[in-house]
């Protein structure tokens, strides 16, 4: 029987997914939603009799709603921002903020500025162009390239070389990514890679393959498109910090204003033009969340006082070579891995159980490990919140492209520092097997010397020279949950040689220390790849294939 009177029903209708149902969806502004979800939360009433008997009428929150005015001018909006005003202001109820969002779309910024956007990591998604799928030898209707104008070193004695230096890095991108394509075709023709038949799995020969011309035509278009991506993924090392890029942003309320905030006390200028920008189209949209977003003199003092105390306590020195150092770990993450996972079917306190798992033999303790990771089919089978009970810190030093992609994981803590050329680069083998290579270490080379010359007058904007290329040190820390699902994810076949190495070689640290909680990440791929992206891309166009065929 429902709840609501056939005339209360036809109200409601237009603003939730059903009228009837115990779950339903809101199609509420954000505001009057959040409003309607605060108000929930103190009362025994249903949510959608709050909402008739609250916020629906003349006087009610949502009556310029239901006569018909802009969902941005009627009283609807008026009264939830009132309404948050008294809640999420006056009493600083932060979890308001949290009951609502927005969508952004933030073009043409930097990598710089991308990066401190990324660095924002909780109630917040981020999807950006990909440096895999997308040529960055394309130039704006003005003819130039796309890199970012830094106002403080074009107006400084660095402006030429600044402007020289970003137009010789797109110069030999844009001259080399098609001798690239067609150098990997003529090392890897298609003839040469392994494939496995789409639906199958089973693998195929290249005769048998050519005696299908469905799966054929399939396989050549997988080839291109895998080419393509691998050339971009070489190319990629030219690109320097200051390459534009667009990003689209999803966050709540309360993640945004945040955002707001470290953006406002950022060194560099164009993070702070992007917060006016932003905070001036939030107003529009979600005015009440992002209220409370100021300046903050205290995070720009911090900054400045841990950066002094860096300079007198830490002197340069002899750098080490990149690679990944595993720094802290918990010396019985397996015996706490083991505990957790045996408690909830327990009905003794956690020190009493974990008592009892150390006093198994290790090899007792290993097989029960190994017995409870069994099962798993695939890496979607993520495993039990019990493994966020082994906890690692590693210091990692790769390339700016690395950083970048494993950069994106959430659920974990990081730290970076500035973007430089002090650690040197990697140079990509395909670009001196195709003949490259003198022009590539050329560029490198004025990069180091450019950035080297910014840094002393202008040490926020010195990163925007950097060509991804060289190499940054980051440390994250990351429990055992986190760590299988970066590990697998990162080292499947498609995913880019360079990540792959270092998602590798953080499992391999972690087999070391912990051997018994090995079995956990069985899905970790320790094989090397040249075109490692073809097979779901022949996944990918089998699936379109039978959808044309489908429409037909």
């Amino acid at each position: 029987m429902t709840e609501f009177t056939e005339t209360e029903a036809c109200r409601l209708a237009p603003f939730f997914t059903n009228v009837d149902a115990t779950v339903f969806g809101l199609k509420l502004p954000q505001e009057v939603a959040g409003a309607l979800f605060s108000r929930y939360s103190r009362t025994a009433k249903s949510l959608r009799r709050v909402f008739l008997d609250e916020f629906v009428g003349e006087q009610g929150l949502a009556g310029g709603l239901l006569g018909g005015g802009a969902a941005d001018d009627g009283d609807a909006l008026k009264k939830a921002r009132a309404f948050y005003d008294r809640v999420l202001v006056g009493y600083g109820d932060d979890s308001v903020a949290q009951l609502g969002g927005a969508h952004l779309a933030v073009e043409r910024v930097s990598n710089v500025a991308a990066q401190v956007l990324e660095d924002a990591r909780i109630g917040i998604a981020f999807l950006e162009k990909s440096t895999r799928y997308v040529r960055f030898d394309q130039r704006d209707a003005a003819g130039d390239f796309l890199w970012f104008r830094e106002p403080s070193l074009m107006a400084s004695r660095h402006r030429d070389a600044y402007a020289a230096l970003m137009d010789r890095l797109f110069s030999a991108y844009a001259a080399q990514i098609e001798p690239m394509i067609a150098h990997i075709e003529r090392v890897l023709p298609i003839e040469s890679v392994a494939v496995r038949h789409p639906r199958t799995g089973e693998p195929l020969d290249f005769a048998d393959v050519k005696r299908d011309e469905d799966l054929l035509k399939a396989a050549r278009r997988a080839y291109a498109a895998t080419v393509r991506a691998h050339a971009c993924d070489v190319m990629r090392s030219y690109l320097p910090g200051a390459t534009l890029t667009n990003l689209g942003i999803f966050a709540t309320g309360q993640a945004f204003e945040h955002l707001l905030n470290r953006l406002l006390t950022h060194p560099a200028y164009e993070c702070r033009a992007l917060a006016a920008a932003m905070r001036h189209e939030l107003d529009r949209l979600i005015p009440s969340f992002v209220k409370r977003s100021a300046e903050s003199a205290w995070q720009e003092g911090l900054r400045a006082r841990a950066a002094a105390a860096a300079r007198r306590a830490l002197p340069s020195g002899e750098l080490p070579a990149p690679g990944v150092t595993l720094v802290d770990f918990d010396r019985d993450g397996e015996e706490k891995v083991l505990a957790a996972l045996l408690y909830p079917h327990a009905d003794r306190p956690l020190a009493d159980v974990r008592s009892r798992v150390n006093a198994m033999s290790p090899p007792e303790r290993t097989a029960l490990l190994s017995s409870l990771a069994a099962g798993r089919r695939n890496r979607r089978d993520k495993p039990p919140r019990a493994l966020e009970e082994a906890a690692y810190t590693f210091d990692l030093l790769g390339n700016l492209g690395i950083y970048r992609d494993l950069h994106r994981h959430r659920v974990l803590s990081q730290e970076r520092q500035p973007f430089t050329t002090v650690h040197g680069h990697d140079t990509p083998p395909e670009i001196l097997e195709a003949g490259h290579g003198a022009v590539f270490e050329e560029c490198m080379a004025r990069a180091h010397d450019l950035h080297e010359a910014v840094k002393t007058d202008h040490p926020a904007e010195a990163p925007y020279v950097v060509p991804f290329a060289f190499r940054v040190r980051w440390y994250v820390t990351l429990n055992l949950r986190e760590a299988v699902h970066l590990c697998e994810l990162r080292s499947m076949p498609q995913g880019h040689p360079d990540y792959r190495l270092v998602a590798q070689e953080i499992w391999r640290r972690i087999e070391e220390v912990h051997p018994g909680l090995a079995p956990w990440g069985g899905f970790v791929n320790r094989d090397t790849y040249r075109l490692g992206r073809l097979q779901s891309e022949m996944r990918t166009e089998w699936k379109r294939a039978g959808r044309s065929e489908e429409r037909r």
